[in-house]
Order: C-alpha cells, then sequence, then structure tokens
C-alpha cells in the first residue's frame, strides 16, 4: 500500500510496530527500573534526588505517550489484546500519585519493568505456556495437597510426642513436611535427629521425598515446557498465515495493475 494513502492512524501505528520503536520502549522500561531502585537508596536521594525524580517522570512520560499513541492508532481495538490491558493498568497504576491513602501505590510503579514481558516475545511465550499450563496444574496441586494432607497425619500421629515443634499439630506438620519437599536442612535439620528417636523415620521420608520433590513437582515443569511448546507452535502457525495473507495480498495487487495495463493498452 502505497504510504501516500494510509490514514493518520494507520501511520502512527506501523511506527509503533517499528522493531527500533520496540526495543527503545524496552530500553526506557529497563532505565526506569534503574532509576526506581537508586530512589531506595537514601544517600543517593540525598546526593541527585531532583535529577533521579525528573528521569523517573520522564519515562513515565514516555510510557503515557507510547500508550496514547497505540489508543489513537487502535482505538477500541486496542483492549483486545491482553498486553495491551496490562499495559495500560500498569502505566495507570504509576500516574497515581503517592502521597496519603495511595502511598502505597509508589512501591507498585516496579512494575512497570514487567512491561518487559509484554514487548519481548520470548518472555511472553514463556507467561502464555505458564497461563496454559494452570488448568492442568490445578490437577496436581489437588493430587500434592491430598499426600500432604495424608502426610501430615500421618507424621503427626508417629512423631508428635516427641517433637511437638515440628510435628505437633496438623499445621506444623504440613510445613515440616514442607521444607522436607523443598529439600532446605531436611537431612541435619529435621530427618536425622527424628532418625535417632524413631531409627524407622527413614521408612516414611525418603517416599515421601521421592514422590512430592521428584515426581510430582517434575509433573508440574512438563505442563509447563508443554503449554510453552504449544504457546509457541501458534505464535508461528500465526506468523506463517500473515505472512501467507500478505504474499496473497501482494500478488493480488499486481494481478489487478497488470489488468489496469493490459487495458489501457
Amino acid at each position: 500500500m502505497n504510504s501516500g494513502t494510509l490514514s493518520s492512524r494507520e501511520k502512527v501505528g506501523l511506527f509503533m510496530d517499528q522493531a527500533w520503536v520496540r526495543n527503545g520502549i524496552i530500553g526506557v522500561i529497563l532505565f526506569n527500573a534503574v532509576i526506581l531502585g537508586m530512589e531506595t537508596s537514601y544517600s543517593l536521594m540525598d546526593a541527585a534526588g531532583p535529577l533521579i525524580i525528573a528521569l523517573d517522570t520522564a519515562c513515565l512520560t514516555i510510557f503515557v505517550i507510547e500508550i496514547a499513541l497505540k489508543l489513537y492508532a487502535r482505538r477500541f481495538s486496542f483492549f483486545r489484546s491482553g498486553w495491551n490491558v496490562f499495559d495500560f493498568l500498569i502505566v495507570g497504576i504509576s500516574l497515581v500519585p503517592g502521597a496519603g491513602a495511595f502511598t502505597v501505590l509508589r512501591a507498585l510503579r516496579i512494575l512497570r519493568l514487567l512491561r518487559v514481558v509484554s514487548v519481548t516475545p520470548s518472555l511472553r511465550r514463556v507467561v502464555e505456556g505458564f497461563l496454559r499450563a494452570l488448568p492442568g496444574m490445578g490437577s496436581v496441586f489437588l493430587l500434592m495437597t491430598m499426600i500432604f494432607y495424608i502426610g501430615a497425619v500421618m507424621a503427626t500421629k508417629l512423631f508428635q510426642e516427641s517433637f511437638p515443634e515440628w510435628f505437633g499439630t496438623l499445621g506444623a506438620s504440613a510445613y515440616s513436611l514442607f521444607q522436607i519437599m523443598t529439600l532446605e536442612s531436611w537431612s541435619m535439620g529435621i530427618v536425622r535427629p527424628v532418625m535417632e528417636v524413631y531409627p524407622y523415620a527413614w521408612a516414611f521420608f525418603l517416599p515421601f521425598i521421592l514422590v512430592t520433590t521428584f515426581a510430582v513437582v517434575n509433573l508440574v515443569v512438563g505442563l509447563i515446557v508443554n503449554s510453552m511448546q504449544e504457546a509457541h507452535s501458534e505464535e508461528s502457525n500465526a506468523a506463517t498465515d500473515a505472512y501467507r495473507d500478505e504474499v496473497l495480498a501482494r500478488l493480488k495487487a499486481i494481478e489487478k495493475r497488470l489488468a489496469e495495463r493490459e487495458g489501457v493498452d
């Protein structure tokens, strides 16, 4: 399509879709994240507070202009994309005054860094894969809950009298088993002291670790990886379809021009 026939909205849309514009936005996001980190330092704020605040305001201004241009170019279709809505909310939170009852929102400004996800395809695939895996993960977490409940009841009945701090109640047992599942100081911190009183306690703890740590957790990882592959495949198919449609449109335009020339001749 000839650039002279494009409307102002289409020109703005093409401008915002250019690679150097997207990369520039990513650079501003990363720079703003550094600035927000600097604002947590009292010494830096004492030395260059006005400059840091001015740079933060400049970054926020760029984000607002970006969102405004996208809204102008795409109008209500802007909100059809979940990632655009995400960007809109993040920037909107940053515009809320960080004073009075809204002081806590000042800490939420660091959420601007998450905008890197929305403008980076590889990160989007990771998040989309995770979201796709949530339904399957629900069944896995239900299974994990059942295993923890059974393990907590057994551990409480077995070790409650000698180790009330770790297994005195159902909640304490569940927390101790969670620590064991993460393999954080599980041997010297909990299991070996228990085995000094109950020599055969390993027969309970080792199967629990094998089931939770090496089986169920790896199942969750497998679900996420599989969902990421599906998301990547769908994105590749969408890109292929878009390229095919563009080629077909160009071929039709060429055929139309040839037909017009033959008519003139």
